[in-house]
This record gives C-alpha cells, structure tokens and sequence, in this order.
C-alpha cells in the first residue's frame, strides 16, 4: 500500500536524522494528511531549528525513495510552509502529548510509526 511505503520511509528516515542531529524521535503519529511529533532534542537547538531540520530532511528523502509521491502531491511539495510547535517540560505534560500522538491515524488506513527503538523511556 502507497501510505505504508511513506509511512515506513519516514520512520527510518526520522531513525537516520536521529542519530545524525541528536533529536531523539519520542513518538511519530500519523494521519491522512498529517504527522504529529514527539521530539527531544539538545538544548542549543531551537524548536525552528529541529523544524527545519526534520522537514527538509525527510522530504527530500521521501522524494528520492519513493518518487511517485512527488507527482501525487499539490504543487510537489511534501509540507506546507507552517508548524505548529510546543514545549514540555520533564515534569509537565510529556504523557499527555505522547497519548496525543500515539493515538494520531485510523488503523485500518494508516500504520502508526511507533517502535521500541523510538522510545525514549
């Protein structure tokens, strides 16, 4: 199935990036047209910067392993220009947003990206 090829691409893609860039892929969920992140990252890192590191990587990736996606998508772009981002704080609510992401996708359609590689804890 076409999505379970992207969807596994962009798992080993985010496992390379990983261990690349220090940031540490907590949890991936996925959607029709979406994926939420989980990330941990190192402190001299802005949120932009790991942004923009993840989305250039894995779309250049993407189009290079699995080309038909690029013919597919609106004007050949694999996201769109916004993010939204947020923080937490070991003692805030990282389980409420691993919960969150966890639960991204419908099973009969989309193959969550989870795997105990990508655990943290």
């Amino acid at each position: 199935m076409f999505f379970e090829e992207v969807d596994n691409a962009l798992k080993e893609i985010c496992l390379e990036i990983g261990k690349r860039y220090e940031i540490h892929f907590v949890e991936i969920g996925t959607d029709k047209d979406h994926v939420h992140f989980l990330v941990q990252s190192i402190p001299t890192y802005s949120p932009t910067k790991v942004v923009r590191v993840i989305k250039s990587i894995t779309a250049r990736e993407i189009f290079q392993r699995v080309p038909v996606v690029k013919k597919i998508l609106w004007g050949g772009e694999f996201w769109t220009d916004g993010y939204y981002i947020n923080t937490v704080s070991r003692h805030g609510n990282e389980d409420v947003v691993r919960q969150y992401v966890e639960g991204q996708g419908k099973k009969e359609e989309y193959k969550k990206l989870h795997s105990e590689q990508l655990r943290l804890f």
